[in-house]
């Protein structure tokens, strides 16, 4: 992933916002709102297109598109820069590939001590029970 292409290709759109500012909410476009084309980015290789696809179906719009935004602070330019970081930190963790499990079998002194601890928990169970008198 090349970050500098990648924020090259993003589209931006500035939107009233409903965030903190009372009147000054209602007179400017604080809210920034940014749009990433997965399907024709340059920054991204296939198979990272791929595996974010398959990661954020549920994010990507039936276009393509990964859609953000942020209307936290009064400020346009700091929404923006808050959106940017969100939509890279976004990315960056759903192209990490998790570790394979590796299967693993509890050690003889580990099962020894369950079976133990299970017979010492039958043995007070069978104590509670009042005795059988024939």
């Amino acid at each position: 992933m090349i970050i500098e292409t990648l924020i090259s290709e993003l589209a931006f759109k500035a939107v009233r916002s409903s965030g903190p500012g009372g009147q000054h909410v209602n007179k400017t476009a604080s809210k920034v709102e940014v749009t990433f084309d997965l399907e024709n980015s340059q920054a991204l290789s296939e198979t990272e297109k791929e595996r974010l696809r398959l990661k954020l179906s549920s994010k990507i719009t039936t276009e393509g598109l990964i859609i953000l935004q942020c209307g936290e602070t009064r400020s346009q330019h700091k929404n923006k820069a808050i959106v940017i970081e969100r939509l890279i930190d976004l990315l960056k963790t759903n192209l990490k590939v998790a570790k394979k499990r590796k299967k693993t079998k509890p050690s003889k002194s580990a099962i020894d001590r369950r079976l133990k601890s299970k017979k010492v928990i039958a043995f007070k169970k069978v104590n509670r029970k009042p005795p059988q008198i024939d």
